[in-house]
């Protein structure tokens, strides 16, 4: 078998050559919007929640100390110092990082497989709740500044925000390649408002800045107890969003994140919340809703509108970051192939999908309409960020071991201290799943469910098909012992197994008695990397007959284009035309029965999820005209 060699091609996870400083506002637009919106309801929590505490002076010191550190320690230190070195070629998030730890094969691959690829599909749905509840937070929280201008416009706080969240659900399908021009700045108008805002509270008070001293944070645990434990799950808060500084590392790269975070973000809301801190000790009855009582009253309606702007663009990220991770998972066999639009044709990374931005629009809505504040709101907004930060941790010790050589004790000391730190925040987040957290983990197992039931029923299927093909060999015995009509062209059969037959051609071959000159057995296999340079993209082999074997690889960050990979393919003593080849696709119509494999409700769903899944013709983008379906029934 050889490996064909092409032109390489440049691919948005190679090195950057945008100047720093522009990939740096791009990365404080799109990876900080989340975190940088928290003080809108962050420490009004803490306060207000359902395990609010009294804003006497020792609590208000002592919960500026604990988002101190919490920012410090779990941001500054474990993120940008260390989850950023565990790149999957340049690429993060929470299946990249899964993909990056599997071993590439043999047993030790299967023994592992089972509890790392469970816990990164587990992360995943988790993300996919986030991605519903960070819009509906963030835009009511931000128009609940309306209500603290005037009492006259409390009615129409959630018809606003309804219609803010439609009306930005409805422009992905524009793409976000022009406004993401302004994400940048706009966010930094706002980091600046923030800022000073805060600046302002602490020079009337300046003696809050000695919450910096962790025994602040440390008397406050004593004197509190369990209250203050439980406390815990409202400051999380303030870190809410962390997930995105992984995730977009692709878009952006490490230096620009860091600097975005280490120049403006984390000094702008350190301000703020030191700032909303020193109101507080002025003002405890200010708990309401300390960020816009901070506000001038000149000033609440242009904040209110630049407010509006932030949390639109702190959805933005997560929205788009659902249809990356989307694509991620159909590439990666986890989800059914789905309808992708790309809204750029500069930027393969611009896509739009559908199916998951209107679920996640009727799931914004439908959270605003039950739980009608940010308040009330918040609980289920810690639980799924909580737990995917506590995945990560897991995940990343199987790197420091596998990848970066650690020592299992240094390895360990650091699990251990970041994982308490995770414990701690996960733990008090779970005590709010009546009042909220119970949504995410319910989005969460509906997804992981889905996710896996997929993953096992393609498994299945394949198991299924193999068991009715046959090899080469016998395909060669067969061919002299019948009587086919042998036509002119190049018919090219997909094929999921690498080994075996193509079910559609045996199928052509006993219902039409017809066999091409020329037939390619094609499999396309995704491997577990974000993208598989040009170079290595194609492998062939010439089987003797008439027939050849070709397998196109790509990463799962990788468009999928046949016909567009097909014209660098070169076979001996062929001339690939794609615009003469002919396409037999399989297509399986399955049946759930008892036969031993999955319990028959979760047949039942794979066979719903096919039956549903994107036509193959349109995802690989084969020229329908010449594409003939070759169908057959499948017990499952």
């Amino acid at each position: 078998m050889v490996k064909l060699l092409v032109a390489p091609q440049t691919t948005p996870g190679q090195a950057h050559h945008r100047p720093l400083l522009y990939l740096t506002l791009g990365a404080l637009g799109v990876v900080y919007g989340d975190i940088g919106t928290s003080p809108l309801y962050a420490l009004r929590q803490s306060f207000r929640g359902i395990y609010g505490i009294a804003p006497v002076p020792a609590n208000v010191l002592g919960i500026l100390s604990v988002i101190f550190w919490s920012l410090i320690v779990v941001i500054s230190i474990k993120y940008l110092v260390f989850v950023l070195r565990a790149d999957n070629q340049g690429e993060g998030g929470i299946l990249a990082l899964t993909a990056l730890v599997m071993p590439r094969e043999g047993a030790r691959r299967n023994r592992r497989m089972g509890l790392l690829v469970l816990l990164g599909l587990f992360g995943t749905a988790l993300f996919y709740s986030a991605a519903m509840i960070t819009p509906a937070i963030s835009v009511l929280s931000a128009v609940e500044g309306l209500e603290v201008a005037t009492p006259f416009f409390k009615p129409y706080i959630i018809p606003i925000t309804v219609a803010i969240l439609v009306t930005l659900f409805a422009f992905q399908r524009r793409g976000t390649e022009g406004i993401g021009k302004i994400f940048g700045p706009i966010t930094l108008v706002w980091f600046l408002i923030i800022a000073v805002l805060g600046v302002y509270w602490i020079i009337q008070h300046p003696t809050v800045l000695v919450a910096i001293n962790p025994l602040y944070g440390v008397e406050f645990f004593v004197h509190n107890g369990w209250h203050g434990f439980l406390v815990l799950g409202s400051v999380y808060l303030v870190i809410a969003g962390v997930d995105a500084l992984y995730a977009d590392m692709g878009h952006f790269g490490k230096a620009p994140i860091r600097m975005a975070w280490f120049t403006v973000a984390l000094p702008a809301l350190l301000l703020n919340y030191f700032g909303q801190g020193a109101l507080l000790l002025e003002q405890p009855e200010a708990t309401e809703n300390p960020f816009y009582q901070m506000t001038p009253e000149w000033a609440l309606y242009p904040i209110v509108v630049i407010a509006t702007l932030a949390t639109v663009i702190a959805s933005q990220s997560l929205i788009t970051g659902a249809f990356s991770l989307t694509m991620q998972a159909i590439q990666l066999g986890f989800l059914p192939r789905l309808d992708i639009k790309h809204t750029s044709s500069r930027e393969r990374g611009q896509i739009f999908i559908p199916g998951i931005n209107w679920l996640l629009m009727v799931s914004c809505i439908a959270l605003v309409l039950v739980f009608q504040s940010s308040s009330d709101l918040a609980p289920a907004y810690g639980v799924a960020i909580a737990s995917t930060m506590l995945i990560t941790t897991l995940l990343l010790f199987v790197v420091q071991r596998a990848l970066w050589k650690w020592s299992l004790l240094i390895a360990v000391g650091f699990t251990t201290f970041f994982l308490a730190v995770d414990l701690a925040f996960w733990g008090a987040n779970l005590m709010k799943i009546p009042a909220g957290g119970w949504f995410p983990l319910l989005i969460a197992i509906a997804g992981f469910t889905l996710m896996t039931t997929w993953k096992r029923g393609r498994q299945i299927l394949g198991r299924r098909l193999q068991e009715t093909s046959i090899s080469l060999a016998d395909l060669k015995q067969r061919l002299n012992s019948n009587e086919l009509a042998g036509i002119p062209g190049t018919a090219v059969f997909m094929s999921r197994d690498t080994e075996m037959i193509p079910p559609a051609l045996l199928r052509n071959m006993e219902h039409n008695k017809i066999l091409h000159d020329t037939n390619i057995f094609l499999s396309v296999i995704v491997e577990d990397i974000p993208r598989v340079p040009a170079t290595e993209r194609i492998e062939a082999q010439n089987l003797g007959a008439g027939f050849y074997r070709i397998n196109l690889y790509y990463g799962f960050m990788d468009q999928i284009d046949l016909p567009r990979a097909l014209t660098l393919a070169r076979l001996e003593g062929v001339v690939i035309d794609p615009s003469e080849l002919t396409y037999f696709l399989g297509r399986e119509h399955i049946l759930a029965t008892g036969r031993p494999g999955m319990a028959l409700w979760r047949e039942h769903l794979f066979a719903f999820l096919s039956s549903n899944s994107r036509p193959a013709t349109d995802f690989f983008r084969l020229p329908r005209d010449r594409v003939v379906e070759m169908g057959s029934q499948i017990e499952l």
